[in-house]
């Protein structure tokens, strides 16, 4: 294991770890989304009226349009959110989905429609927000051009698109996929990218979430003149120290591999 991965167990599990990460991830109590009277006007008489294909309809054009929430979880509706056209081939499943409607009833439905974005859907953009602050103390920066001629300690801060772009094309990086960049500096000489998670739970999505980060950090790099090391920076569950499969990730990886924690970042890198 790593000696930056032994820190940032240590940290969360000796320290106010939660405290300090709020300043990475500042997680906000999200207001309710709106939905215009008009909208709820014509919910109201689609339920009152037991058209069903047509309140199915309704609801998904919502989602899709108005980013509003499907009422209720259903693994069949996000097939027909992405095909309209089955609507009218599936008569079964759209009765089935508006008799769970009709059973809510029109109240309930629109306090389910307008429910707040869950925490989980806030994380994105947190880390490079952070980043962008300038927390470093260095040049952050968002052209390429500036970001590889310069022989100063600086960051790269741009879109997905736009990192992914700058890794292919100057340090190597090869893995096929559109978007998983959230940092790209330069330190003493040396390129360091990676992929930043915070891991909120035990299993399921927040494992593969984790595999993602690991995915990054091992990927192939081409060889270029310059020394290009790839991190997963993480943070949350998989510090808790126990036997579950995210901690022992952390714990088996081999010493060369940094796992870290955004909060010892600025130290890392600084030590390069």
């Amino acid at each position: 294991m790593n000696i930056w991965t032994s820190k940032s167990i240590e940290l969360a599990n000796q320290r106010d770890y939660l405290d300090q990460l709020f300043k990475v991830y500042p997680m906000s109590t999200n207001l309710n989304r709106e939905i215009t009277k008009t909208d709820e006007t014509e919910l109201r008489n689609f339920i009152q009226n037991r058209n069903n294909t047509e309140l199915v309809k309704f609801l998904l054009e919502q989602v899709k349009n108005k980013k509003l929430v499907f009422p209720f979880k259903d693994s069949y509706v996000r097939y027909l959110f992405n095909d309209f056209s089955a609507i009218e081939r599936n008569p079964q499943t759209v009765n089935r989905l508006a008799g769970k409607i009709y059973s809510m009833g029109a109240d309930e439905t629109l306090r389910a429609m307008i429910r707040p974005k869950e925490t989980n859907q806030q994380i994105g953009p947190l880390f490079k927000n952070w980043i962008g602050k300038g927390v470093f103390g260095v040049r952050v920066v968002s052209d390429q051009n500036e970001f590889i001629s310069s022989n100063e300690n600086i960051i790269f801060n741009s879109g997905d698109a736009a990192m992914v772009q700058l890794a292919r094309n100057y340090l190597g990086y090869n893995r096929i996929r559109e978007k998983g960049l959230d940092f790209i500096a330069k330190f003493n000489g040396k390129y360091v990218l990676g992929e930043a998670k915070f891991i909120s739970d035990l299993g399921g999505n927040q494992n593969n979430q984790l595999d993602d980060a690991i995915g990054t950090m091992r990927s192939n790099m081409n060889i270029i003149d310059s020394e290009v090391i790839a991190i997963a920076i993480v943070d949350g569950t998989p510090y808790i120290r126990n036997n579950g499969k995210q901690h022992k990730i952390l714990t088996s990886a081999s010493d060369n591999e940094v796992i870290i924690s955004s909060l010892l970042l600025s130290d890392y890198l600084f030590s390069l």
